[in-house]
């Protein structure tokens, strides 16, 4: 049985343009229900319309079952055939098939545009098929973003008519980085102009009673003195300065410890690979975890820091065969000073002052009030799991009540959870088995959390848009938001300058006015200019040379394109330069294809990518960024395939069939 919908006044206000068929934004703060409001645009459209069809966008695969199963069908499934598909669905090869055959479709924004591309019968759509498209946390229509590429095709085709309605959804539009007001203007002015959106809307007669039903938590600095002592720091430093010196020839600053200083790493490191310089390269790439080292031990303990170490130089032992000089140099250098920073990280005075504040700020939420939640926001995977583990070893946070679990993005790779592990955490923490998150950025947008009494940011540099995200997920009642910061830092002046650039957006939104024409404009001089990129060289002309020993393995003209998701190598004679490894475990399948095992460089063991087992053929997936590209005008390393320049064909599956197997169809 369908249940009934029923909107709060302030949300009936900012959909009233939606329902008379107009292009608008909902903007409405985390836990406002713009879903909710977005279900009933839908459910009154499908009414009115006879033959009508919508779409649902999301930017993120959990997303889609969430909309699905807590708001489109209950409230739309009993009179309406709703669909879910995100990129594990069978479904896919079959989307327009399944669009004819539904009336509300809920998808990764990544499966309508490959629709929208495809030339195939079966999974080809226009957007003419649609009479409503919902583009969930909006925000992201800009720049390269799947949403954009979506909008561009949408704006091209205004004058042909017969397009849908488009109602976008978001928290926070944010500044799109700019620092001024006028630049914050003309980012809210670009969105809409992206969006084809005549309004943004916001409660104004209502809004006594958006504040009441989600009230803003109570903002608080906690402050930390600065560290007066850091010996394990400050030797840490020393050994970078170490290395600087026997690496030699370089101008970068030694800011150590900080995230300019590991971009001029990163920096230095594609350099010197361009360059075919392997000491400079090797260098910075124990720079770097000599500089994550650092900003976990400003993040956590000392230990914590040390423990990032050991596991680096373990891996990269297991990994290597075959030490130059300048291995058995930066080898040599930390295992000599291991036993003094062993006994500089086990000296409590010198420990990190923030943990103390941030102990300070869990007990005054969760040493006084029974049944709080809480989410600890912290920039990296690997500083969100120390911090679970400082939890679980502090017995006053534990005697105190605090039940703390790590909640990260979904992904592949062994350090992320998987969609499953998400779901279960958040379980968990609504039933209280749990009682607070610490969480990457993955816990500010889109998930269903419930409301929480308290959340702290720690140790963050991020924009305004996530500022206010984290924000509104302290939504309860009497509700806090902490920023533990040191005095003066640089992430107690960001958190004071992302206030700033939030009112910013707020108040360029009072000057939204159409740029359809410029933006279109742009995005065509933009797509002439990849264009151009793809034309500069013909792929034979391009070698691929593995980024850590620099051995050539390939040409352009080996690659193939998959499902405009997967290079694969095609020249047979390719495997004489890898061998695999692991086999890959995915937590979800894939309906032609499946993965094999873990492929690398037979010379140095760089990993490359893994096997992809494409319709009972196995063919190497690799990733472009473990490469540097030999060109007829030098060497350059490219960090994602849609940079390369030269063009990539599509897979020919019969071709190559039976260009391995000639005899097949014989008799």
């Amino acid at each position: 049985m369908e249940e009934e919908i029923t909107l709060f006044q302030y949300q009936e206000e900012v959909i009233q343009p939606a329902l008379e068929g107009r292009n608008i934004i909902v903007w409405l703060p985390t836990g406002a229900g713009k879903t909710r409001a977005a279900v009933y645009v839908a459910k009154r459209h499908l009414e009115s319309r006879p033959g009508s069809k919508v779409a649902v966008l999301v930017n993120k695969v959990h997303l889609v079952d969430q909309h699905y199963s807590k708001e489109f069908q209950p409230f739309l499934g009993a009179r309406h055939k709703v669909v879910s598909m995100s990129g594990d669905s069978i479904q896919t090869d079959f989307f327009g098939r399944v669009v004819q055959d539904n009336d509300v479709v809920i998808c990764t924004a990544q499966i309508l545009e490959n629709g929208l591309r495809s030339m195939e019968e079966d999974k080809h759509v226009e957007l003419t098929d649609f009479t409503l498209l919902i583009i969930d946390e909006c925000h992201h229509t800009h720049k390269d973003s799947v949403y954009n590429k979506i909008m561009q095709k949408y704006v091209e085709s205004k004058l042909k008519g017969g397009l849908p309605q488009v109602l976008g959804l978001t928290a926070s539009l944010g500044t799109g980085g700019a620092k001024t007001l006028q630049g914050a203007k003309e980012h809210v002015l670009q969105i809409c102009a992206n969006l084809d959106a005549s309004a943004i809307m916001s409660p104004k007669e209502y809004s006594p009673e958006l504040q009441t039903k989600v009230p803003k938590p109570k903002k608080k600095y906690d402050i930390v003195n600065v560290r007066l002592q850091d010996p394990f720091g400050d030797h840490l430093k020393w050994m970078m300065a170490q290395v600087h010196d026997f690496m030699s020839g370089n101008n970068i600053s030694r800011e150590f410890g900080s995230q300019e200083y590991e971009a001029d790493i990163v920096l230095l490191e594609k350099q010197a690979v361009v360059e075919g310089n392997r000491k400079q390269a090797q260098c910075a790439l124990h720079l770097r975890q000599f500089n994550d080292a650092l900003l976990i031990n400003d993040t956590v303990r000392m230990l914590d820091a040390l423990r990032l170490l050991q596991e680096f130089y373990s891996s990269q032992m297991e990994r290597r065969t075959g030490l130059d000089s300048t291995d058995r140099f930066l080898f040599r250098l930390f295992q000599e000073n291991k036993p003094e920073l062993q006994s500089l990280a086990a000296q409590t005075k010198f420990e990190n002052p923030k943990l103390e504040q941030l102990q300070r700020t869990l007990l005054q939420q969760f040493g006084k009030q029974k049944g709080s939640r809480g989410i600890l926001f912290s920039k990296t995977r690997v500083s969100t799991h120390c911090l679970a583990n400082w939890v679980s070893t502090n017995q006053t946070l534990l005697d105190a009540g605090v039940k703390a679990a790590v909640l990260t993005g979904a992904g592949n790779h062994a350090s992320h959870m998987t969609q499953n592990d998400q779901r279960q955490t958040i379980k968990q923490f609504r039933d209280g088995s749990l009682n607070l998150l610490i969480s990457t950025s993955v816990a500010e947008e889109g998930l269903d959390i419930p409301e929480c009494n308290l959340v702290v940011r720690y140790g963050l540099l991020t924009n305004e848009i996530a500022m206010q995200q984290a924000s509104g997920r302290a939504r309860a009642e009497g509700s806090t938001y902490s920023v533990v910061a040191q005095s003066g830092g640089r992430e107690e002046q960001r958190e004071r300058t992302n206030e700033l650039l939030e009112q910013f957006s707020r108040t360029a939104i009072e000057h939204v006015a159409e740029l359809q024409r410029q933006s279109l404009i742009s995005r065509k001089l933009a797509e002439l200019q990849v264009e151009e990129r793809r034309h500069c060289y013909p792929a034979s002309s391009v070698q691929l040379h593995c980024r850590l020993c620099d051995t050539p393995v390939a040409h352009g003209s080996d690659m193939q394109l998959i499902n405009n998701t997967h290079y694969v190598n095609i020249n047979t004679n390719f495997e004489i330069y890898f061998k695999t490894g692991r086999k890959i475990q995915l937590d979800r399948s894939f309906e032609d294809w499946k993965p094999g095992h873990a492929i690398s460089c037979a010379g140095c063991g760089k990993e490359w990518g893994m096997e992809m087992i494409y319709k009972e053929v196995t063919l190497p997936n690799v990733a472009i960024k473990n490469f540097v590209l030999v060109t007829p005008d030098g060497r350059t390393p490219v960090k994602k395939w849609k940079n390369v320049p030269f063009c990539i064909e599509e897979f020919k599956y019969t071709d190559y069939v039976l260009s391995k197997f000639p005899d097949l169809l014989q008799d």
